[in-house]
C-alpha cells in the first residue's frame, strides 16, 4: 500500500467513523435502551465495499456511544460487537445479503447483557436479545441494503482518486 492508499484508508475509516458517530447523536432517542433501531447501523453495509469500514465502525461507535452518555462497560463491549460485525461482515463482503447478519448476531448476543446487568433493564436476556435482533435487522439489514443497492452504482466512491 502506498502513501496515498494509506491516506485514502484512514480518511475513509474518519469519515465513517464521523458519521456512524453523527448519526448515532442525531438519532439518540432511538439510538439507546432495550428497544433501538440505530439509523447508524445502516453503514454495517460499509465493510462490503472497503476494509477502511472495519476500524471507521468500530470507532464510530466507540464515539457515538462514549457522547451519547453511555457507561464504560457499553462503550467497551457495545463497540466490540460492532467491531466483530463488521470484521465478519468483511469476510462476507462478496455476498451483499449475508453481509450485514455478523453486526445483528453479534449485537443481540453481547448488548442484552449490557442492558441488563450494567443499565439494570429488569427484561428477561432472551426477550432483551430478541428487541436488538429486531432493531439490528431494521437498522442494519434493512436500511443495510437500501444503502447497498444506492452504494453499488457509486463503488467510486471508495477508490483512492488520482
Amino acid at each position: 500500500m502506498d502513501r496515498r492508499e494509506k491516506l485514502h484508508y484512514i480518511a475513509m475509516a474518519a469519515l465513517i467513523a464521523g458519521l456512524y458517530a453523527a448519526l448515532t447523536l442525531v438519532f439518540a432517542p432511538i439510538s439507546f435502551s432495550a428497544v433501538q433501531v440505530r439509523i447508524a447501523e445502516a453503514l454495517n453495509i460499509l465493510p462490503m465495499f472497503t476494509p477502511a469500514a472495519v476500524p471507521g465502525l468500530f470507532l464510530g461507535c466507540l464515539l457515538g456511544n462514549l457522547l451519547g452518555g453511555a457507561m464504560l462497560l457499553d462503550v467497551i463491549f457495545g463497540s466490540i460487537a460492532t467491531l466483530i460485525g463488521a470484521y465478519v461482515g468483511r469476510l462476507l463482503k462478496d455476498r451483499r445479503w449475508l453481509v450485514p447478519i455478523p453486526s445483528i448476531v453479534s449485537n443481540a448476543l453481547i448488548i442484552p447483557f449490557i442492558l441488563r446487568y450494567v443499565y439494570s433493564i429488569d427484561l428477561p436476556i432472551l426477550l432483551l436479545c430478541l428487541y436488538i435482533a429486531i432493531g439490528e435487522f431494521l437498522g442494519s439489514y434493512v436500511l443495510g441494503q437500501a444503502l447497498a443497492q444506492f452504494l453499488i452504482r457509486r463503488k467510486d466512491l471508495f477508490r483512492p482518486r488520482k
